[in-house]
């Protein structure tokens, strides 16, 4: 088989594999949303039938504030559902915010490019060789061993799902890469994640 068909079948293989990964990393964010919101409404019944009972209990001097009371309640779970709802959106990377990593604690530190650095979210900056910097990285290439221990410490952040048993990912730049641990080949590319 020449070069350009294996290409061609590790490309295929990749994105039969990649489509799934990112499916189940959704899926599972979706459960856990979901699970919070029923552990808020849970919480929200629990609340409104202890006010019933202080009501029964004669515990509210008149019926003003027992609705007052139940009133406040209402909006403190509205809020709380609405907040969850912004946090699950904006917590995760978007191709379309160039900005969805300021406030992040791995980021901390990140003041933008650096030339002749690349930066690694929870590591920092470190030295690139002059030929690797801008560097376009492509699949079935090798990762230099110096660059193969910045590990993606959270890849469901990216909308990644766990690597395969064998590969990381890697930050590499911009760039995260997911790369065979004992070789440092390079399986699949996401270019420009911040």
């Amino acid at each position: 088989m020449n070069r350009l068909t294996k290409a061609a079948v590790v490309a295929l293989a990749l994105s039969t594999t990649a489509v799934p990964m990112l499916v189940q990393a959704q899926d599972r964010d979706r459960r856990e949303y979901r699970q919070d919101r029923r552990d808020d409404r849970r919480d929200f019944r629990h609340e409104r039938r202890d006010d019933r009972r202080d009501w029964r209990n004669g515990r509210y001097a008149d019926r003003g504030d027992y609705w007052r009371d139940r009133r406040d309640d209402r909006r403190d779970y509205w809020a709380e559902r609405r907040d969850d709802r912004r946090d699950w959106r904006n917590d995760r990377w978007d191709r379309n915010n160039r900005d969805w990593w300021r406030g992040r604690a791995d980021f901390r530190g990140y003041n933008g490019p650096r030339a002749g650095y690349w930066y690694a979210p929870s590591y920092g900056y470190y030295r690139v060789e002059p030929r690797y910097y801008g560097y376009r990285w492509r699949t079935g290439g090798y990762l230099p061993s110096q660059y193969r221990t910045y590990y993606v410490r959270d890849p469901y952040v990216y909308g990644l799902r766990e690597a395969p048993r064998g590969y990381r990912y890697v930050h590499a730049g911009n760039d995260i890469l997911m790369i065979a641990v004992a070789t440092g080949l390079i399986a699949s590319v996401m270019s420009g994640v911040f």
